[in-house]
Protein backbone atom coordinates (compact mmCIF):
# COMPACT_ATOMS: atom_id res chain seq x y z
CA UNK A 1 0.00 0.00 0.00
CA UNK A 2 1.38 3.31 -0.89
CA UNK A 3 2.58 5.57 2.14
CA UNK A 4 0.05 8.60 2.53
CA UNK A 5 2.84 11.38 2.19
CA UNK A 6 2.22 15.55 2.61
CA UNK A 7 1.07 18.15 0.09
CA UNK A 8 2.56 21.33 0.35
CA UNK A 9 0.55 24.39 -0.30
CA UNK A 10 2.06 27.79 -1.62
CA UNK A 11 -0.59 30.31 -0.91
CA UNK A 12 1.07 33.59 -1.47
CA UNK A 13 2.24 35.50 -4.45
CA UNK A 14 5.43 36.19 -2.36
CA UNK A 15 6.34 32.69 -1.67
CA UNK A 16 9.22 31.20 -3.67
CA UNK A 17 10.19 26.83 -3.05
CA UNK A 18 13.41 25.75 -4.31
CA UNK A 19 15.39 22.44 -3.87
CA UNK A 20 18.56 22.74 -1.93
CA UNK A 21 20.11 19.14 -1.14
CA UNK A 22 17.45 16.93 0.30
CA UNK A 23 15.19 19.89 1.18
CA UNK A 24 12.36 21.95 0.01
CA UNK A 25 13.28 25.87 0.83
CA UNK A 26 10.51 28.16 1.17
CA UNK A 27 10.98 31.65 1.19
CA UNK A 28 9.45 34.95 1.07
CA UNK A 29 11.46 37.57 -0.56
CA UNK A 30 14.76 36.66 1.29
CA UNK A 31 13.37 35.67 4.26
CA UNK A 32 14.03 31.47 4.84
CA UNK A 33 10.27 30.28 6.53
CA UNK A 34 10.64 26.70 6.38
CA UNK A 35 12.93 23.54 4.92
CA UNK A 36 10.95 20.50 4.32
CA UNK A 37 12.68 17.14 3.65
CA UNK A 38 11.96 16.18 0.15
CA UNK A 39 10.67 12.55 0.45
CA UNK A 40 7.94 13.65 2.64
CA UNK A 41 5.93 15.41 -0.17
CA UNK A 42 3.77 14.19 -2.22
CA UNK A 43 2.35 16.91 -4.21
CA UNK A 44 3.35 20.88 -3.97
CA UNK A 45 0.17 23.30 -4.87
CA UNK A 46 0.72 26.87 -5.98
CA UNK A 47 -1.98 29.25 -5.46
CA UNK A 48 -1.63 32.80 -7.48
CA UNK A 49 1.76 33.86 -8.09
CA UNK A 50 3.37 31.58 -5.91
CA UNK A 51 6.42 30.49 -8.00
CA UNK A 52 8.88 27.40 -7.74
CA UNK A 53 12.52 26.86 -8.89
CA UNK A 54 13.50 24.94 -12.05
CA UNK A 55 15.60 22.97 -10.02
CA UNK A 56 12.54 21.63 -7.65
CA UNK A 57 10.27 21.18 -11.25
CA UNK A 58 12.90 18.89 -12.39
CA UNK A 59 12.47 17.12 -9.08
CA UNK A 60 8.91 16.56 -9.48
CA UNK A 61 9.04 15.46 -12.91
CA UNK A 62 11.62 12.74 -12.12
CA UNK A 63 10.57 11.60 -8.93
CA UNK A 64 6.16 12.07 -9.45
CA UNK A 65 5.60 14.40 -7.41
CA UNK A 66 2.23 16.29 -8.40
CA UNK A 67 3.65 19.89 -8.80
CA UNK A 68 -0.04 21.66 -10.37
CA UNK A 69 -1.07 25.44 -10.25
CA UNK A 70 -4.28 27.22 -8.90
CA UNK A 71 -5.73 30.62 -9.42
CA UNK A 72 -6.85 32.13 -6.25
CA UNK A 73 -10.07 30.55 -6.64
CA UNK A 74 -8.75 26.98 -6.93
CA UNK A 75 -9.30 27.15 -10.59
CA UNK A 76 -6.72 24.61 -12.81
CA UNK A 77 -4.38 26.31 -14.45
CA UNK A 78 -0.93 24.16 -15.19
CA UNK A 79 1.12 21.20 -14.05
CA UNK A 80 4.05 20.07 -14.61
CA UNK A 81 4.24 16.30 -16.16
CA UNK A 82 7.07 13.94 -16.37
CA UNK A 83 8.31 11.18 -18.99
CA UNK A 84 4.77 8.85 -19.49
CA UNK A 85 5.88 5.38 -17.82
CA UNK A 86 2.20 3.91 -17.58
CA UNK A 87 1.41 0.40 -19.17
CA UNK A 88 0.70 1.06 -22.73
CA UNK A 89 -1.40 -1.90 -22.59
CA UNK A 90 -3.64 -0.74 -19.86
CA UNK A 91 -3.73 2.80 -21.60
CA UNK A 92 -5.15 0.87 -24.61
CA UNK A 93 -7.86 -0.71 -23.02
CA UNK A 94 -8.58 2.91 -21.51
CA UNK A 95 -9.11 4.22 -24.54
CA UNK A 96 -10.60 1.15 -25.81
CA UNK A 97 -13.30 0.89 -23.54
CA UNK A 98 -13.99 5.09 -23.39
CA UNK A 99 -14.84 4.73 -27.47
CA UNK A 100 -16.57 2.04 -27.53
CA UNK A 101 -18.31 0.99 -24.10
CA UNK A 102 -18.08 3.44 -21.25
CA UNK A 103 -21.72 3.44 -19.87
CA UNK A 104 -20.74 0.33 -17.22
CA UNK A 105 -18.26 2.19 -15.92
CA UNK A 106 -20.23 5.97 -16.15
CA UNK A 107 -23.08 4.46 -14.48
CA UNK A 108 -21.57 2.71 -11.48
CA UNK A 109 -19.62 5.90 -11.06
CA UNK A 110 -23.13 8.18 -11.15
CA UNK A 111 -24.73 6.04 -8.78
CA UNK A 112 -22.16 5.94 -6.32
CA UNK A 113 -21.56 9.61 -6.42
CA UNK A 114 -25.53 10.03 -6.07
CA UNK A 115 -25.73 7.49 -3.35
CA UNK A 116 -22.93 9.46 -1.88
CA UNK A 117 -24.78 13.09 -2.08
CA UNK A 118 -27.99 10.87 -0.39
CA UNK A 119 -25.88 9.59 2.72
CA UNK A 120 -24.88 13.82 3.16
CA UNK A 121 -28.64 14.57 3.76
CA UNK A 122 -29.45 10.92 5.20
CA UNK A 123 -26.59 12.05 7.95
CA UNK A 124 -28.26 15.60 8.15
CA UNK A 125 -31.16 13.83 9.35
CA UNK A 126 -29.93 11.58 12.11
CA UNK A 127 -28.33 14.43 14.01
CA UNK A 128 -30.57 16.88 13.19
CA UNK A 129 -34.28 15.26 13.18
CA UNK A 130 -36.53 15.17 10.60
CA UNK A 131 -36.55 17.71 7.70
CA UNK A 132 -39.79 17.51 5.02
CA UNK A 133 -37.84 19.31 1.85
CA UNK A 134 -34.72 17.38 3.02
CA UNK A 135 -36.21 13.88 3.43
CA UNK A 136 -38.44 14.27 0.04
CA UNK A 137 -34.83 14.91 -2.06
CA UNK A 138 -33.29 11.56 -0.09
CA UNK A 139 -36.27 10.19 -1.71
CA UNK A 140 -36.01 11.24 -5.29
CA UNK A 141 -32.20 10.34 -4.86
CA UNK A 142 -33.12 6.72 -4.72
CA UNK A 143 -34.79 6.79 -7.93
CA UNK A 144 -32.42 8.68 -9.48
CA UNK A 145 -29.91 5.80 -8.49
CA UNK A 146 -32.29 3.53 -9.85
CA UNK A 147 -32.40 5.37 -12.93
CA UNK A 148 -28.53 5.01 -13.52
CA UNK A 149 -28.11 1.74 -12.90
CA UNK A 150 -30.80 0.93 -15.92
CA UNK A 151 -29.06 3.98 -18.35
CA UNK A 152 -28.55 2.78 -22.15
CA UNK A 153 -25.80 5.84 -22.59
CA UNK A 154 -23.80 8.33 -21.37
CA UNK A 155 -25.93 11.27 -22.40
CA UNK A 156 -29.15 9.81 -20.68
CA UNK A 157 -26.55 9.41 -17.65
CA UNK A 158 -25.57 12.82 -17.62
CA UNK A 159 -28.83 14.23 -17.55
CA UNK A 160 -29.65 11.89 -14.23
CA UNK A 161 -26.86 13.01 -13.09
CA UNK A 162 -27.92 16.93 -13.71
CA UNK A 163 -31.26 16.58 -12.41
CA UNK A 164 -30.11 14.26 -9.47
CA UNK A 165 -27.39 17.16 -8.71
CA UNK A 166 -30.55 19.74 -9.24
CA UNK A 167 -32.21 18.29 -6.42
CA UNK A 168 -29.18 17.62 -4.14
CA UNK A 169 -28.02 20.89 -3.94
CA UNK A 170 -31.81 21.99 -3.56
CA UNK A 171 -31.63 21.56 -0.35
CA UNK A 172 -27.90 22.03 0.92
CA UNK A 173 -28.86 25.72 2.19
CA UNK A 174 -30.32 23.25 5.00
CA UNK A 175 -27.30 21.47 6.29
CA UNK A 176 -26.16 24.69 7.19
CA UNK A 177 -26.64 25.91 11.16
CA UNK A 178 -30.07 27.82 11.46
CA UNK A 179 -28.07 30.71 12.76
CA UNK A 180 -25.21 30.42 10.08
CA UNK A 181 -28.51 30.76 7.41
CA UNK A 182 -28.33 34.95 6.86
CA UNK A 183 -24.57 34.75 6.51
CA UNK A 184 -23.88 32.24 4.26
CA UNK A 185 -26.84 31.77 1.66
CA UNK A 186 -26.91 29.39 -0.78
CA UNK A 187 -29.16 29.52 -3.70
CA UNK A 188 -27.13 26.94 -6.21
CA UNK A 189 -24.36 25.70 -7.64
CA UNK A 190 -22.38 28.23 -9.49
CA UNK A 191 -19.17 28.37 -10.88
CA UNK A 192 -16.63 30.04 -13.22
CA UNK A 193 -16.32 32.63 -10.85
CA UNK A 194 -17.91 31.38 -7.57
CA UNK A 195 -20.38 33.99 -7.17
CA UNK A 196 -21.03 33.11 -3.49
CA UNK A 197 -19.46 31.92 -0.47
CA UNK A 198 -20.83 28.59 0.03
CA UNK A 199 -19.97 27.88 -3.66
CA UNK A 200 -16.06 29.35 -3.54
CA UNK A 201 -15.41 26.82 -1.05
CA UNK A 202 -16.90 23.81 -3.07
CA UNK A 203 -14.62 24.90 -6.15
CA UNK A 204 -11.70 25.41 -3.62
CA UNK A 205 -12.13 21.74 -2.50
CA UNK A 206 -13.29 20.20 -5.60
CA UNK A 207 -10.33 21.60 -7.30
CA UNK A 208 -8.04 20.37 -4.56
CA UNK A 209 -8.82 16.83 -4.50
CA UNK A 210 -9.34 16.92 -8.41
CA UNK A 211 -5.35 17.41 -8.54
CA UNK A 212 -5.26 14.35 -5.84
CA UNK A 213 -7.30 12.23 -7.83
CA UNK A 214 -5.46 13.10 -11.14
CA UNK A 215 -1.99 12.47 -9.63
CA UNK A 216 -3.07 8.80 -8.67
CA UNK A 217 -4.36 7.96 -12.02
CA UNK A 218 -1.18 8.99 -13.63
CA UNK A 219 0.76 6.83 -11.31
CA UNK A 220 -0.93 3.22 -11.74
CA UNK A 221 -0.23 4.16 -15.66
CA UNK A 222 -4.00 4.99 -16.72
CA UNK A 223 -4.26 8.80 -18.67
CA UNK A 224 -6.24 11.14 -16.63
CA UNK A 225 -7.29 12.84 -19.74
CA UNK A 226 -9.42 9.94 -21.37
CA UNK A 227 -12.78 9.44 -19.34
CA UNK A 228 -15.86 7.75 -19.83
CA UNK A 229 -18.52 10.05 -18.33
CA UNK A 230 -16.60 13.47 -19.30
CA UNK A 231 -16.32 14.11 -22.48
CA UNK A 232 -12.58 14.39 -24.12
CA UNK A 233 -11.53 18.72 -23.84
CA UNK A 234 -8.43 19.93 -24.41
CA UNK A 235 -6.62 20.56 -21.12
CA UNK A 236 -9.23 18.60 -19.18
CA UNK A 237 -8.25 15.98 -16.64
CA UNK A 238 -11.86 14.23 -17.90
CA UNK A 239 -11.09 10.59 -16.21
CA UNK A 240 -9.90 12.82 -13.06
CA UNK A 241 -13.19 14.53 -13.21
CA UNK A 242 -14.81 11.57 -13.40
CA UNK A 243 -13.67 9.58 -10.38
CA UNK A 244 -14.08 13.07 -8.77
CA UNK A 245 -17.69 12.45 -8.79
CA UNK A 246 -17.38 9.68 -6.23
CA UNK A 247 -15.61 11.71 -3.88
CA UNK A 248 -17.70 15.76 -4.45
CA UNK A 249 -20.13 15.10 -1.41
CA UNK A 250 -18.21 12.78 0.52
CA UNK A 251 -15.07 14.67 0.93
CA UNK A 252 -15.58 18.08 -0.32
CA UNK A 253 -19.61 18.72 0.58
CA UNK A 254 -19.17 17.11 4.10
CA UNK A 255 -16.08 19.41 4.90
CA UNK A 256 -17.61 22.24 3.63
CA UNK A 257 -20.55 22.41 5.57
CA UNK A 258 -18.69 21.44 8.58
CA UNK A 259 -15.81 24.27 8.27
CA UNK A 260 -19.05 26.63 8.03
CA UNK A 261 -20.97 24.72 10.76
CA UNK A 262 -17.80 24.66 13.27
CA UNK A 263 -17.07 28.22 12.33
CA UNK A 264 -13.33 27.15 11.56
CA UNK A 265 -14.21 29.41 7.88
CA UNK A 266 -16.22 32.61 8.85
CA UNK A 267 -18.82 34.98 6.35
CA UNK A 268 -15.84 37.71 7.06
CA UNK A 269 -13.44 34.95 5.19
CA UNK A 270 -14.67 35.60 1.73
CA UNK A 271 -13.93 38.82 -0.20
CA UNK A 272 -16.04 39.78 -3.43
CA UNK A 273 -14.00 40.92 -6.27
CA UNK A 274 -15.72 44.06 -8.75
CA UNK A 275 -16.54 41.06 -11.08
CA UNK A 276 -19.07 39.57 -8.32
CA UNK A 277 -16.50 36.72 -8.27
CA UNK A 278 -16.47 35.41 -4.68
CA UNK A 279 -12.73 33.90 -3.10
CA UNK A 280 -11.31 33.21 0.01
CA UNK A 281 -8.86 35.30 1.75
CA UNK A 282 -5.57 34.10 1.73
CA UNK A 283 -5.47 33.33 5.60
CA UNK A 284 -8.60 31.30 5.43
CA UNK A 285 -7.07 29.69 2.68
CA UNK A 286 -4.52 28.45 4.96
CA UNK A 287 -6.97 27.17 7.47
CA UNK A 288 -8.82 24.99 4.96
CA UNK A 289 -5.78 23.40 3.37
CA UNK A 290 -4.70 22.21 7.14
CA UNK A 291 -7.96 20.99 7.81
CA UNK A 292 -7.90 18.92 4.43
CA UNK A 293 -4.42 17.39 5.48
CA UNK A 294 -6.02 16.60 9.13
CA UNK A 295 -8.86 15.16 6.85
CA UNK A 296 -6.55 12.91 4.87
CA UNK A 297 -5.01 11.38 8.10
CA UNK A 298 -8.52 10.23 8.97
CA UNK A 299 -9.19 5.74 8.60
CA UNK A 300 -11.88 4.95 7.77
CA UNK A 301 -13.08 0.98 6.62
CA UNK A 302 -12.79 0.93 2.53
CA UNK A 303 -16.55 -0.76 1.58
CA UNK A 304 -14.81 -2.64 -0.99
CA UNK A 305 -11.45 -3.87 0.17
CA UNK A 306 -12.69 -4.30 4.07
CA UNK A 307 -9.82 -2.66 4.86
CA UNK A 308 -8.96 -0.04 7.16
CA UNK A 309 -7.43 2.73 5.10
CA UNK A 310 -6.48 6.60 5.49
CA UNK A 311 -8.58 9.26 3.38
CA UNK A 312 -6.11 10.57 2.06
CA UNK A 313 -5.24 7.02 0.44
CA UNK A 314 -8.89 7.00 -1.57
CA UNK A 315 -7.99 8.14 -5.07
CA UNK A 316 -4.95 6.41 -5.17
CA UNK A 317 -7.45 3.12 -4.15
CA UNK A 318 -9.66 3.88 -6.39
CA UNK A 319 -6.99 4.09 -9.24
CA UNK A 320 -5.76 1.07 -8.81
CA UNK A 321 -9.24 -0.77 -8.67
CA UNK A 322 -9.96 0.95 -12.03
CA UNK A 323 -6.56 -0.23 -13.48
CA UNK A 324 -7.60 -3.97 -11.84
CA UNK A 325 -10.75 -4.01 -13.87
CA UNK A 326 -9.51 -2.00 -17.44
CA UNK A 327 -6.68 -5.36 -17.54
CA UNK A 328 -9.34 -7.54 -16.67
CA UNK A 329 -8.91 -8.57 -12.99
CA UNK A 330 -11.98 -7.45 -11.90
CA UNK A 331 -15.75 -7.86 -13.52
CA UNK A 332 -16.85 -4.50 -12.65
CA UNK A 333 -15.26 -1.28 -11.51
CA UNK A 334 -16.25 -0.50 -7.67
CA UNK A 335 -16.79 3.16 -7.16
CA UNK A 336 -16.53 4.37 -3.81
CA UNK A 337 -19.61 5.06 -2.02
CA UNK A 338 -20.84 4.93 1.56
CA UNK A 339 -24.28 2.75 2.09
CA UNK A 340 -25.30 4.41 5.23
Amino acid sequence: MKKLQNVLYLTRDSLYAHKEREAIVIKEEQNTLQKIPIHSIAAIYCFGQAKVSPGLMAHCSENDVNLAWFDLFGRFQARIQGRQSGNVLLRRAQYRISDNNPVDIAKNIIAAKIQNGRNVLQRHIRNNGDNEEVSRVIGALRFSIEQAGNAKSVEQLRGIEGEAAAQYFSVFQHLIKPSLQDEFVFNGRNRRPPRDAINALLSLLYAVIGQDVSGALNAVGLDPQVGFLHADRPGRDSLAQDILEEFRAYLADRMAVSLINKQQIKARDFETEASGAVKLKEEARKALYAAWQQRKQEVILHPFLNEKVEIGLLPHIQAMLLARHLRGDLQQYPPFYIAK
